[in-house]
Order: structure tokens, then sequence, then C-alpha cells
């Protein structure tokens, strides 16, 4: 089995973890380590694109696996080193038995749909939680048309526009009062953010749609994918999303997604 390891280099005892992951691991797999982890335990890197990996192994919090997704198609699991820690499946207390799990092939993959967006045609990296388009300027609304399948759905002024997965749904889209959908459905929920019409509520729609946003007035917005790239917006471009053909692949060992998001969300 080989093994990849990629790491938030500014996470605070990164060195230990890196250690006590790899005593875990021991000679039961072929690892490669990505630049930051290497470069704390004084060993040689490669980047993540140069990784050949059956699974990659992430040390850090949910970030850390957003921003590995949007770069690989390989099966992710996360390792918590962070807050909340929602996608992550090992927590630090239990790095061993998981561990020994993973190498053991004792897991299964959980696949999760993502979102696919175009800028004028031309593609920009998927996302596993939401797309995320919002105003240029801090306090200045924008106003949004949003249509689906072709057909007007929101006409609406606002501060921006989530458009969330099911993974992304327990995040941003959560806060602005947007559904819990289970991963297992093949959605997308439209949410504004802060919109001046406080009747306008969410929308859920088939992962089967295509999703247009247009901007109504001539002020340019910033487009941010799974909070990790953004992308400024002209008044005049077009933004497009469907479902992508590529999946996010998530290492699981236990089928809990409610009782993980009762204990998370409580927190």
């Amino acid at each position: 089995m080989k093994i990849g390891v990629l790491a938030n280099p500014e996470l605070r005892g990164l060195e230990d973890i890196g250690k006590e992951l790899l005593d875990a691991i021991g000679n039961q797999a072929d690892v490669q380590l990505d630049e930051d982890l290497a470069g704390a335990l004084g060993m040689t890197g490669r980047p993540l694109q140069d990784m050949d990996a059956d699974v990659l192994v992430t040390i850090g919090g949910d970030g850390t696996i957003l921003h590995t997704l949007q770069r690989s198609d390989a099966p992710v699991v996360g390792i918590n080193a962070g807050r909340l820690g929602f996608l992550t499946e090992i927590q630090l207390d239990e790095m061993a038995d998981k561990v020994g799990k993973l190498v053991s092939g004792d897991y299964y993959i959980e696949d999760r749909v993502k979102l696919k967006i175009k800028v004028n045609d031309k593609r920009l990296p998927d996302s596993t939680n939401e797309a995320v388009l919002h105003t240029y300027h801090v306090s200045k609304m924008r106003h949004f048309q949003v249509l689906v399948g072709g057909k007007p759905a929101m006409d609406i002024r606002a501060d921006g526009i989530i458009i969330s997965t099911p993974t992304g749904s327990t995040s941003y889209a959560m806060s602005v009062g947007g559904p819990i959908i289970d991963p297992r459905l093949d959605a997308f929920v439209i949410a504004a953010i802060a919109p001046f019409n406080l009747g306008i509520r969410p929308l859920v729609v088939p992962a089967s749609s295509d999703i247009e946003i247009r901007l109504r007035k001539k002020r340019k917005c910033v487009l941010v994918l799974d909070g990790q790239t953004e992308f400024e917006v002209e008044p005049d471009d077009v933004i497009k999303m469907e479902r992508s053909e590529k999946l996010a692949r998530f290492v699981r060992f236990e089928q809990e997604f409610y009782t993980k998001a009762w204990e998370k969300l409580r927190m």
C-alpha cells in the first residue's frame, strides 16, 4: 500500500504528530511525505502532484482536506489536529488504532458529489463543500439572478450566494439558514447571504441541475471555492455550475454521519 501524507504547515506540534503517524504506519506501507511535513521531520518530501498514492492522509483540519481534494482524486482520510474537524475521520488519541485499520484494509470508501464551476467556459477547481459568490467590497449588496435548468429561480439583492454540496451543507450554507443534507443525496443547496428580502429562503435542487448566476449590475464580485481559492468575477462574466464527473472520495471506518453531525454541531 502506498500512503501519501500531507499536513498544515502552520500546525502546532506538527513534528510530534508526524513522528507518531510514521511510527503507527511502521514498515506496513510505502510512505510519501509532502514537503512541509518532510521539512519538519528533517526528511525529503515531494509535492502532492508528484505523489503516487493509494490513499492520502492529511494532518490538520477540514481546510487541509479541502485543499487536498481540490488537487487530487485519491481517497483522503483526515487526522483532526484542528478545531471542529467535521470532515476528518481520525482523532489524535485514536491514531494508532485507525492507522492500523487503514494499512490492513479495514475501511471503505465513501464517494460524495463535487461541484464543477466554470467562468466564461474556463473551468476552475472543483469544490467539495461550496462555491461562494460575494461582494467585492464589504457591506455593499449586489443584485444576483440565479437560474436552475435555464429557468429563473432567484432574483435577489444580497451580500452573496452560496452553492453548496451535501458535504458543505454543514458548513457555510448552514450558517445562513440552509438545511443539513444527508451526504448520500444527490442535491445542491442554493442559499443567499444576508438577503435584502428576509422572505428569501434556501433552495434544494437536484445535483443534475445546471445552475447559472448572473450579476444584474455592473459591479464585480469574488468567487471563493471551498474557502481555499478565490477569483475575481467581472460584471459580464457568465458563472455556471453543475455536478462534476469527479467525486470527493473519503476513507471511512464507520457509517456514522448523524452521530458525527450531532456530536460536532452541538460543540
